[in-house]
C-alpha cells in the first residue's frame, strides 16, 4: 500500500525545478522536497519522515504534516487548472484556505502516503480534498482552495 512511486519525476520536478518552497521545492536541500504525480483522478506522493520531523519520538509534527498536505494540495489544482485551460504549464497557484483534520498520531517510522483529488473547480481555483497515510491508515486529510495568481502578486512566476 505505501510503496514508492515510479522513478519517473514528479509535478514539482517537470515544472518548478528550482523552486526553493519548504514543502515542495526541488531546490530547497533543507525543504521537504515532496513529489507529487498523477494516477487516474488523484495526484498522489509518498514521503519518508526522518527524526529532525517528529514533535516526539516516534511522531510525526503537525506543522509538518500540514505542510505536506497545502503543498501536494496546492500542485494538485496547480495541475487541474493547467489540464482544464489547456496550457503548457501550471499557473502559479497559492492558497487561499485550508483546514487539516487530525485523526490520529502520524508514526514517523513509516512512509507517509498523500493522496488527493479535485472536489470543485472555477476559471481560477480549485477545491482539493487530501489524505495522508501511514501504514495503511489515514492520520489527517485535508480540504482547501488554492487560486491561480495574476501579474502583480508576489508568487506571480515564481515557479
Amino acid at each position: 500500500m505505501d510503496k514508492p512511486l515510479k522513478d519517473s519525476p514528479g509535478l514539482q520536478q517537470t515544472f518548478a525545478p528550482h523552486s526553493t518552497c519548504f514543502g515542495c521545492g526541488p531546490a530547497n536541500l533543507k525543504g521537504l522536497r515532496i513529489s507529487s504525480h498523477v494516477e487516474g483522478e488523484e495526484v498522489v506522493a509518498v514521503w519518508k519522515p526522518q527524526a529532525h520531523h517528529e514533535a516526539f519520538p516516534g511522531m510525526l509534527n503537525g506543522g509538518i504534516i500540514g505542510s505536506l498536505l497545502d503543498c501536494h494540495s496546492n500542485w494538485t489544482a496547480a495541475y487541474h487548472l493547467m489540464k482544464k485551460a489547456g496550457l503548457d504549464t501550471p499557473p502559479c497557484t497559492v492558497t487561499a484556505e485550508y483546514a487539516i483534520k487530525l485523526h490520529r498520531p502520524t508514526p514517523s517510522q513509516a512512509t507517509v502516503r498523500l493522496s488527493a483529488k479535485i472536489v470543485e473547480s472555477r476559471e481560477d481555483r480549485a477545491t482539493v480534498e487530501a489524505t495522508l497515510s501511514a501504514g495503511g491508515k489515514v492520520c489527517a486529510t485535508c480540504r482547501g482552495t488554492f487560486v491561480a495568481v495574476k501579474p502583480g502578486h508576489p508568487a506571480y512566476h515564481r515557479w
